[in-house]
C-alpha cells in the first residue's frame, strides 16, 4: 500500500483516484497521524500532497527525519516537493510568478520516476513558491523556462520531489510517473 499524506491540497484525491485506476492500493491519512501509526500500516510508499503551507505539513519533516525507519520509497508533490529540499537544505523561494497554467518542462534526467519519458512534457502547475536550489545531495531532473528545479531525486535514496501536478488530467503522462513510482515501491 502507498500511504498519501493529506497536506491540504485540492488535488489529493486525484493522487488517490490516479493511484487506484493503476491498480494500487493507496490510503489517505491526515498529515498529523502519528509516526507508530504509520509504521503499523507497513507502507511501501509514501506520497506528500501538495498544500497551501509548508508550516502546516504535520509530520512529513518527522518521516524524513525518521527516514531509516520507514526504508520506503517517497514522492513529494508541489508543496511535498518543496518540503522536501527544505527539509535537506534546498532554498525555496517566491517563484517569479505565482503559476497555474500548463507549463512545459524538460527532462535531464529520466531516471525512475521518468522512466520511458524523455524531452519535454506540459504539466500542470499551481504554486506560488518553488525549490530555487535543490539540496546538495539532490540530482536535478527536470526544469522549465519559469522554475528550476521542476523535479529532483535524492543521490542515493529513493526520495524524489515534483513541483507539477502528475494527477491532474492536464500533465502529459502523469499516470505514468504515478506508476514508476508504484513500480518502484513493488506495487506494480
Amino acid at each position: 500500500m502507498i500511504i498519501i499524506m493529506d497536506n491540504g491540497g485540492q488535488y489529493v484525491h486525484r493522487i488517490w483516484r490516479t493511484l487506484r485506476y493503476l491498480g494500487v492500493e493507496a490510503k489517505i491519512i491526515p498529515n498529523t497521524t502519528p509516526l507508530d501509526e504509520i509504521k503499523a500500516m507497513n507502507p511501501r510508499g509514501i506520497i506528500f500532497s501538495g498544500g497551501p503551507d509548508i508550516n502546516r505539513t504535520g509530520n512529513c519533516s518527522a518521516i524524513l527525519e525518521h527516514y531509516d525507519e520507514f526504508n520506503v520509497p517517497i514522492l513529494g508533490i508541489c508543496l511535498g516537493h518543496q518540503l522536501i529540499a527544505k527539509h535537506f537544505g534546498g532554498r525555496v523561494g517566491r517563484g517569479d510568478k505565482a503559476e497555474y497554467s500548463l507549463v512545459e518542462i524538460e527532462i535531464i534526467e529520466e531516471n525512475d520516476i521518468f522512466r520511458g519519458l524523455s524531452g519535454k512534457l506540459r504539466v500542470w502547475e499551481s504554486h506560488m513558491d518553488e525549490v530555487k536550489e535543490p539540496p546538495k545531495r539532490f540530482r536535478l531532473l527536470a526544469r522549465s523556462e519559469t522554475c528550476p528545479v521542476e523535479a529532483m531525486k535524492h543521490e542515493s535514496l529513493p526520495i524524489y520531489g515534483v513541483q507539477f501536478h502528475p494527477e491532474v488530467s492536464h500533465t502529459e503522462h502523469g499516470a505514468e510517473v504515478y506508476r514508476n513510482f508504484a513500480e518502484l515501491c513493488g506495487e506494480l
